[in-house]
């Protein structure tokens, strides 16, 4: 079993997407939680008439890619992004969305069923970077919490962000000479763990990942408050992120039980 397996569970599948258009409030909000840019390349999954592809482009300067398997509104799509005149920011795909390649997204939307949702969700979190934005329009993703929910105009917009996988244990030494190492638990974003510093079991008083960002405070044996230590992952390693205090950067944190 992969370690996606173990901190990322499979639902159980099935299939069956009506296409419903996403009112243009919405849209917008979709975009807006997601913090859609012109560095972003956007994948609107199932995108029917392309509003949510072309909203991306024109308001965003993203770039955007539309799937879908109904070719009669792809057809729909292309013409809405020429009339906009965003066709060169835009492509759109006639494809099954559990088949086509949608890795290098930035931002992946979605307004599916919860099935789809959870049919989907192995692949979103195995094949996607961590700190990918995923939003969904009105369903959710079972027991994977969203990072963030808003209403807009009475409809639920919801924002996930592709977990890094962090589980395991972690040592790194302080500005000051002390050895810090962590063991983690995962399940999506939701980490767990016990703490030591300088060998001595420590408190870890919380861990929290939104995306790469991971932010550790432990509290050392006698100390009066806790430490608050922050690091994000890039391609296997945890690379501390330097405090405003000292302004020091430390070397990436040692992993102990292997590849992250």
């Amino acid at each position: 079993m992969e370690l996606a397996d173990e901190l990322f569970p499979d639902p159980e599948p099935d299939v069956a997407v009506p296409f419903v258009p996403t009112d243009d409030r919405v849209v917008a909000a979709m975009l807006e939680l997601a913090g859609v840019n012109e560095q972003d390349l956007l994948y609107d999954l199932g995108c029917g008439d392309g509003r949510i592809v072309v909203a991306a482009a024109r308001d965003r300067r993203a770039r955007a890619v539309g799937i879908d398997l109904d070719a009669g509104l792809l057809e729909e799509a292309r013409e809405y992004a020429g009339w906009t005149g965003v066709e060169h920011l835009v492509d759109f795909i006639e494809d099954d969305i559990f088949c086509a390649e949608f890795r290098d997204a930035t931002v992946v939307t979605m307004y599916l069923l919860r099935t789809i949702n959870l049919e989907l969700r192995p692949r979103l979190l195995r094949e996607l970077k961590p700190g990918t934005r995923i939003v969904s329009h009105d369903f959710d993703m079972g027991d994977w919490p969203p990072d963030e929910k808003i209403d807009a105009g009475g409809a639920k917009v919801f924002l996930w962000l592709v977990p890094a996988p962090v589980a395991g244990t972690w040592r790194w030494q302080a500005a000051d000479g002390r050895s810090f190492q962590v063991e983690l638990k995962q399940r999506f974003q939701k980490l767990s763990g016990q703490a030591w510093v300088d060998g001595q079991p420590a408190e870890l008083r919380s861990a929290t990942l939104r995306g790469t960002r991971l932010r550790l405070s432990i509290r050392a044996p006698g100390a009066a408050r806790a430490e608050t230590f922050v690091a994000r992952y890039n391609d296997g390693f945890l690379v501390p992120v330097p405090s405003k205090r000292s302004g020091a950067t430390l070397a990436p944190w040692e992993k102990l039980d292997g590849g992250a």
